[in-house]
């Protein structure tokens, strides 16, 4: 029996309206992903990788739900 592996990865950078929102978007990832900030600490990127596709999108969709919960923060202390 032949197994077909698929590498499967997906890379986001962030950048924030401001930079101590985008540090604070790169905090709420720490404990979860390896991030790597750009020179000037405007933005950063992380890489998820997975073996399956639906495991990437499971992995995908916790990532950015974090980001969107921190950034929804950010909008309502503007309000």
């Amino acid at each position: 029996m032949n197994t077909v592996v698929s590498n499967w990865k997906l890379t986001l950078t962030v950048e924030s309206s401001t930079p101590g929102e985008t540090k604070a978007l790169g905090d709420a990832l720490t404990t979860d992903e390896a991030i790597v900030w750009n020179t000037e600490l405007t933005s950063f990127s992380f890489t998820l990788h997975e073996s399956k596709a639906k495991d990437l999108r499971a992995m995908w969709n916790t990532r950015v739900r974090g980001l969107i919960a921190v950034d929804s923060l950010f909008q309502a202390l503007r309000e």
